[in-house]
C-alpha cells in the first residue's frame, strides 16, 4: 500500500488561517431532494398516523407489518436480551451504566428561591420533561453505548417516560442494544426508524405517543427530520461528522497518538482527525506510525479516506499557540497529551470534551468514563455543551409579590409599560398598587 498523504500545515505560514479554514470546511450543501422527501414523510405521518408509519417501515426496512401493535417490543424481549448476554458484555454494560449514572447525578439542577426585604419571593422551579423520545440507529450499526449515554441522564433527571425507537431491518434486532435499553430503564421500545420514526415521536400516532424532546443520532434523513420537527418538539443537537484534535508535546508514544486519530477517522470518510505539536520530528514519527498501523485496521479504506481528505498534522511554535488554534477549531474531542494538561487546559475555552494526559484515550469517553459522548461538533462547542441531565430538565421562574412589593414593583412596571404604550399592562400593575 502506498503511503497515506496527509495535509501538513505550519502555523507560522502567512496564509495559515486560510489553510485552516479550508481544512475545517465541510460541504454541507442542502440536499433539496432529501429535504422534500422528509417533508412528505412528516406530512404523511401527521395525517395518517400508524398507517403511514407501517407503510414506510415495510418499504424501507423490508418488513411485513400489518398491525401497529406489532411495532412495539415487549418488555420481556428487552429483559431476555439482557439475560442472555455473554458475561463479559453484561459486566461491561453494567460498569458503563453505573459510571454514566454517577456522573449524571452530579449534574442535576435544583430549585431555588430567595426572599427580598419587603417579603417578595423570587425563585426558579426545576421540573423534568414528561416524555422523551430516543432514536437509536439499527441495522448494521449497533450502538448500545448511545442508548446508555442518552437514556441514563434522562432517567437521572426524572423524565416520566422514555420512548425508544430503533429500526429492525427484516425484523432483526440487536441484543446489545435491547439489553442496554433494559439496563437503562427505557419504558417502551418501538422497532421503527428513519424520518417516519421522528415524525411519529414529534406528532404522535394512534400507537406511538408524542414526546416533548427527541434525542439520539441517525442518518441524514433522521437528522433532517429532527431539524424540521424542531419547534414542535425539542431536540438535542444536529451532529456532524466525528472529530478529534490532539495536542501533543512530542513525548507520547507515537503509536498511541496514531491509533487515537484512527479512533475517530474510522467512523466515516468525513470524520476529522488533527494532530498539533511543537515538535516537527514528532509529527514525522506519528506519520510513520499512521502508515505502519493502517495496514492492521479493519476499516482501512474509511480511515485512509478520512485522514487524506480532512486530516492534518500541524506544526506550532508553542503549546500556547496550539491552544489558540484549538479554540478556533472548537473540536468535539480534544486530547491534551502533554506533561501538564491541567495548565494547558486553562487556555482552552471551546471543546466538547477534554481528555487530559497521556493515558486518557478519547475512546474511554465514548464508552465508559462517565461524561456523555453526545457532544457538539462542527465548531458548535463555541456555544453549546455535551448532552446532560440539564437537557432533560426545564426551568420555571417563580414570582410571589408581597403587598408592599406590588406597590414598589408596580410603580416601575407602570412607567415602563406606559413608555411602550401598553396601557393595559400599566393598569394591571396599578390596580394592585391601589389595593393597599
Amino acid at each position: 500500500m502506498s503511503a497515506l498523504k496527509i495535509t501538513k500545515l505550519d502555523a507560522s505560514s502567512a496564509d495559515f488561517n486560510r489553510q485552516l479554514l479550508r481544512l475545517l470546511a465541510l460541504d454541507e450543501a442542502d440536499d433539496r431532494d432529501i429535504h422534500r422527501q422528509v417533508l412528505d414523510i412528516i406530512a404523511d405521518v401527521r395525517k395518517n398516523g400508524d398507517k403511514a408509519v407501517i407503510d414506510y417501515t415495510n418499504r424501507f426496512d423490508h418488513r411485513n407489518i400489518t398491525d401497529a401493535g406489532k411495532l412495539e417490543l415487549a418488555k420481556e424481549t428487552l429483559k431476555s436480551a439482557w439475560e442472555k448476554l455473554p458475561v463479559d458484555q453484561a459486566q461491561a454494560l453494567q460498569i458503563a451504566a453505573d459510571r454514566i449514572r454517577a456522573y449524571s447525578e452530579q449534574q442535576k439542577l435544583q430549585s431555588w428561591q430567595y426572599t427580598e426585604a419587603d417579603g417578595t419571593v423570587l425563585g426558579q422551579k426545576i421540573t423534568a420533561l414528561d416524555r422523551v423520545g430516543l432514536y437509536v440507529p439499527g441495522g448494521k450499526a449497533a450502538y448500545p453505548s448511545s442508548v446508555l449515554m442518552n437514556a441514563m441522564p434522562a432517567k437521572v433527571a426524572g423524565v416520566g417516560e422514555l420512548i425508544m425507537v430503533v429500526p429492525a431491518p427484516q425484523g432483526e434486532t440487536n441484543d446489545l442494544v435491547l439489553a442496554a435499553a433494559f439496563l437503562a430503564g427505557v419504558d417502551r421500545v418501538f422497532a421503527i426508524g428513519g424520518a417516519q420514526a421522528v415524525a411519529a415521536l414529534a406528532y404522535g400516532t394512534e400507537t406511538i405517543p408524542a414526546v416533548a424532546k427527541i434525542v439520539g443520532p441517525g442518518n441524514i434523513y433522521v437528522a433532517t427530520a429532527k431539524k424540521l420537527v424542531f419547534g414542535q418538539v425539542g431536540i438535542d443537537m444536529i451532529a456532524g461528522p466525528s472529530e478529534i484534535l490532539i495536542i501533543c508535546d512530542g513525548k507520547t508514544n507515537p503509536d498511541w497518538i496514531a491509533m487515537d486519530l484512527f479512533s475517530q477517522a474510522e467512523h466515516d470518510e468525513n470524520a476529522q482527525a488533527i494532530l498539533i505539536s511543537n515538535d516537527s520530528a514528532y509529527l514525522d514519527a506519528v506519520e510513520q506510525s499512521i502508515n505502519k498501523l493502517l495496514l492492521e485496521m479493519e476499516r482501512t479504506e474509511i480511515i485512509k479516506a478520512s485522514l487524506s481528505t480532512r486530516g492534518a498534522l500541524i506544526k506550532v511554535s508553542s503549546l500556547d499557540k496550539a491552544a489558540e488554534i484549538a479554540n478556533i477549531i472548537a473540536p468535539e474531542h480534544l486530547e491534551l497529551s502533554v506533561e501538564d494538561p491541567e495548565a494547558l487546559s486553562k487556555n482552552i475555552r471551546h471543546a466538547g470534551a477534554i481528555f487530559m494526559g497521556r493515558f486518557t484515550a478519547e475512546a474511554l469517553g465514548d464508552y465508559c468514563a462517565g461524561p456523555n459522548h453526545v457532544l457538539p461538533t462542527s465548531s458548535t462547542a463555541r456555544f453549546s455543551s455535551p448532552l446532560g441531565v440539564y437537557d432533560f430538565q426545564k426551568r420555571s421562574s417563580l414570582i410571589n409579590c408581597s403587598q408592599t412589593g406590588a406597590v414598589t414593583l408596580g410603580k416601575t412596571a407602570s412607567i415602563l409599560a406606559r413608555g411602550e404604550s401598553l396601557t393595559a399592562h400599566a393598569r394591571s400593575a396599578e390596580y394592585r398598587m391601589k389595593s393597599g
